[in-house]
């Protein structure tokens, strides 16, 4: 009875210490994924800057029903290919949650791992109808559609440029192509019909072929559906060449990296987004955290976030982390974010946009 009395201690000490040895597990996982290198990595880096933040400030006030959140980071570069495995490593994970991808490109092929796997999307930043119109009960983004930001931009142009020739240029991605020609579409319904449509290839260095073609075609506008990267040397190479054209993107632009590439010669570049984020009263606390580190929230950082902060809001209010009682209460609720109230409609779209254009003077951008 003694011998089997002092086993039981033995074994009661060496449970005690293997637990005092064993790390904290975080007890929840979630994943956040964009271009973390390559051309577009700095729109990685804002989506990176946003998850983290969120998941520090959740976790400082006691976590997602009482259990830490632990954080995975996926690098898609953009391709769509790397998203499916990205997708697919973040399901070995077991992750619950993705605030990501950054590219539609990405989003979209995603979605569909993360459907059959059972893990609720949602992207700060894919702007493709598709991802939502495709999508299954898992998707949700808190940025606005290219269709909204396209019918902004599409009027815009035909008001401001009226009998002016415009060129309409895109990089065949989901986002480029998808934003050119929903923009196309509303500024052909308004009444000015562009004079040249064509695609370049990403990732180029020398595009002075396209521009030697709209030097040709006397353009007045360029429109371009794609990256601040491709913006910003078509941009420089076309007023190398003479051209001196109003350039107008979407909000792939907004990043201090496409003055980087500019320099001077992007000033007077305007480009669409929804209303600044950063100077939002629902937002001053967060934006006060990120300048104390150093970084500026500007683009999706924001939109990082708020996807992160409606999650465990929502999975706190289900009582549970359960992925699909999670949309459900999502799409059912109105959530208090730093971007303002959210909510969404039965695609998973927010219920509200508010694209505006901004201009780049002297190395910064500011709304017009």
């Amino acid at each position: 009875m003694l011998k089997r009395t002092m086993l039981a201690g033995v074994a009661t000490l060496a449970a005690a210490f293997a637990l005092a040895a064993a790390p904290a597990q975080a007890q929840i996982k979630i994943g956040a994924a964009g271009p973390m290198t390559g051309n577009y990595a700095s729109f990685g880096k804002q989506l990176k800057d946003g998850a983290e933040m969120a998941v520090a400030d959740i976790n400082a006030a006691g976590g997602v029903l009482g259990q830490k959140v632990m954080l995975e980071l996926g690098d898609d570069a953009c391709d769509p290919k790397q998203a499916n495995s990205v997708a697919q490593s973040m399901a070995s994970k077991k992750i619950v949650m993705m605030a990501g991808h950054f590219c539609s490109s990405s989003s979209i092929p995603a979605s569909k791992v993360y459907a059959e796997e059972g893990i609720l999307q949602i992207t700060p930043a894919s702007t493709n109808p598709k991802f939502t119109e495709e999508g299954s009960w898992n998707t949700f983004r808190t940025c606005g559609r290219d269709d909204q930001q396209g019918l902004v931009a599409g009027t815009f142009l035909a008001r401001e440029y009226k009998g002016r020739k415009v060129a309409m240029l895109h990089d065949n991605t989901a986002y480029g192509k998808g934003l050119a020609d929903e923009t196309k579409k509303a500024m052909n319904k308004a009444g000015l019909k562009e004079t040249m449509y064509a695609a370049y290839v990403p990732g180029e260095k020398d595009y002075s072929a396209l521009v030697s073609k709209m030097k040709q075609a006397n353009i007045d506008v360029i429109y371009i559906g794609g990256y601040h990267t491709e913006t910003g040397l078509i941009m420089r190479q076309a007023k190398q060449q003479g051209m001196n054209p109003a350039v107008i993107g979407g909000d792939a632009l907004v990043t201090s990296e496409y003055w980087q590439i500019t320099g001077d010669q992007g000033e007077g570049t305007i480009m669409t987004f929804p209303s600044d984020p950063r100077r939002r009263p629902s937002a001053a606390k967060v934006v006060a955290q990120f300048k104390a580190k150093g970084i500026d929230p500007e683009g999706y950082v924001l939109y990082t976030y708020a996807a992160i902060q409606e999650w465990a809001a929502a999975a706190t209010k289900a009582g549970t982390t359960d992925p699909k009682k999670v949309a459900e209460t999502l799409k059912a609720g109105t959530w208090d974010t730093v971007l303002g109230k959210i909510s969404y409609d039965k695609k998973g779209d927010v219920t509200e946009s508010d694209y505006v254009f901004y201009i780049w003077h002297k190395g910064n951008y500011a709304e017009m």
